[in-house]
């Protein structure tokens, strides 16, 4: 099989809200519906130290194939 014809599930991209923070995870509730995430930070942030507290805004990437747990990749100001 070439790699060309393999296709990887893209992530879903949603604007959110921090509730609260859960033992090095973080609990956001989704702008434009009534859902809540379990999220934890990306990488990238970890890498350089960007922190995230209750009331930030923040972009997070779900799977399409759990809704329930995501990545926080982006602290919007």
């Amino acid at each position: 099989m070439d790699r060309e014809q393999k296709t990887k599930e893209e992530a879903i991209e949603l604007h959110g809200t921090v509730i609260e923070e859960v033992r090095g995870a973080f609990r956001v509730k989704i702008d434009d519906l009534d859902h809540v995430v379990l999220c934890r930070l990306a990488g990238k942030m970890r890498k350089f130290k960007i922190r995230v507290v209750p009331g930030d805004k923040v972009m997070v990437e779900v799977s399409p194939y759990d809704m329930d747990r995501g990545r926080i990749t982006y602290r919007e100001r």
